[in-house]
């Protein structure tokens, strides 16, 4: 090949190359296209139901096991699982709480398409802290909280998800789970003697033995503080250690979604939560979705305070939350 031949062919050559690059680079939107043409649209979550579902709560004052307010509360969430057609269950039990106290606790389930071996579980917590222990203001400390978006806003959630699958079901079996005697916790003014798993006992009790011998779910969803204003919604360390797969698929619906603002796709801290015992006790891997302030390395500032009120929930947060939730299920097979 002389001189002229290698000019000519060089940009031959690049122009070639150029093609087949454009040519897979078209393929590959292509592709991306063609899966998001392939996803089931979910039922349109309503935010205005969710957030009645959760004024509902509210409205018995703080869910605190032992309590009228907590026995009326309970009440209430089973017999909404049951309106929407779910088949209920009540797990009742005496939990010991971190001072020796006897709770008298209460998970509820609501099951759907309870004979399919294909199962999602979703969950939240349905109590609400006896002591306001974070609150700026130290007389407070000993107060029970209202637990709106700490509670209440995960039930609202899963109480609208019931009502949309109580209109069309997904394909699979979806189990609802809310857990009792969470935030019961050990306080900060605690003197007294330090007690392991003093959080979370509702889904301890679950755990060791669920509500139906030899249930199992593909993974399982944890819903906690997520009505708050501006949430955001990081990689929660220990659910990217043990449920990373089921993590991502949901990280990456809500992208696809749209609420991309709300679902960051960085890493952010871990947490004792309910889904801690899920998959330590039940082997079921669970993805926490919890509003963490990674600025300030901390939850919100209402967290276990007295401002844990109505007037801090927003409806645009719900359905960020709420919508992903449904568009993963309803696209499980």
């Amino acid at each position: 090949m002389n001189k002229i031949d290698k000019i000519i062919a060089l940009p031959m050559l690049m122009l070639t190359l150029f093609g087949v690059i454009s040519c897979g680079s078209s393929k590959g939107k292509e592709a991306q296209n063609e899966e998001k043409a392939m996803l089931i649209k979910a039922p349109e979550f309503n935010a205005d139901s969710a957030y009645q579902y959760i004024k509902e709560q509210a409205n018995f004052g703080p869910r605190v096991p032992n309590t009228e307010a907590h026995r009326k509360c309970g009440d209430y969430i089973a017999s909404q699982l049951e309106k929407f057609g779910a088949k209920v269950y009540n797990q009742n039990a005496d939990l010991i709480a971190y001072d020796g106290t006897i709770l008298k606790s209460r998970n509820i389930i609501g099951a759907y398409k309870p004979e399919s071996k294909k199962r999602v579980l979703i969950a939240a917590h349905w109590d609400s802290r006896p002591y306001a222990d974070n609150d700026p203001d130290e007389k407070n400390h000993r107060k029970a909280i209202l637990g709106v978006d700490d509670g209440a806003s995960g039930v609202g959630v899963i109480l609208e998800i019931a009502r949309q699958i109580s209109i069309k079901e997904p394909e699979i079996g979806i189990d609802l789970i809310m857990f009792d005697s969470e935030d019961y916790g050990t306080p900060q003014f605690y003197k007294g003697p330090y007690k392991e798993d003093s959080w979370c006992l509702g889904s301890q009790y679950w755990g060791r033995g669920q509500h139906v011998e030899g249930y199992n779910a593909r993974y399982g969803i944890l819903l906690d503080m997520v009505g708050g204003k501006d949430a955001t919604f990081y990689y929660e360390t220990y659910s990217a250690s043990t449920a990373n797969s089921a993590m991502k698929k949901i990280w990456d619906m809500a992208h696809q979604a749209g609420f991309g603002a709300y679902f960051i796709k960085e890493s952010g801290q871990e947490v004792t939560d309910d889904h801690v015992y899920v998959n330590k006790y039940a082997s079921i891997p669970c993805v926490d979705i919890i509003n963490y302030d990674k600025g300030n390395g901390s939850f919100v500032n209402t967290w276990h305070t007295v401002n844990d009120t109505m007037e801090n929930i927003d409806k645009n947060t719900l359905k960020a939350v709420g919508q992903t939730v449904m568009e993963v299920i309803y696209n499980e097979k």
